[in-house]
């Protein structure tokens, strides 16, 4: 199942994220910083859903409240909320 969720406060503007079960099949960062992103998605991919929000939750950028793998963590969560 892909899923799509607009991201806050970062310089991507989307998440895509596309899931298996409950484990994470891929992850597409649009826009932003695509080594870092490369990075989060290798990491990710393979990993239970809740396994990756407990280790990316609360994340920072910077003086930013919030990071690309925060926002992943939060779209997961929107996710796993709305599917529960």
């Amino acid at each position: 199942m892909k899923m799509s969720y607009m991201p806050v406060g970062i310089c991507a503007k989307e998440i895509i994220f596309e899931l298996e079960g409950t484990k994470i099949k891929d992850v597409t960062f649009v826009g932003g910083c695509v080594g870092s992103h490369n990075g989060i998605v290798s990491l990710a991919k393979g990993m239970e859903i809740n396994d990756v929000i407990e280790r990316l939750k609360g994340i920072t950028c910077g003086r930013r409240d919030t990071s690309c793998p925060d926002q992943l963590a939060k779209a997961l969560i929107e996710y796993s909320t709305s599917n529960n």
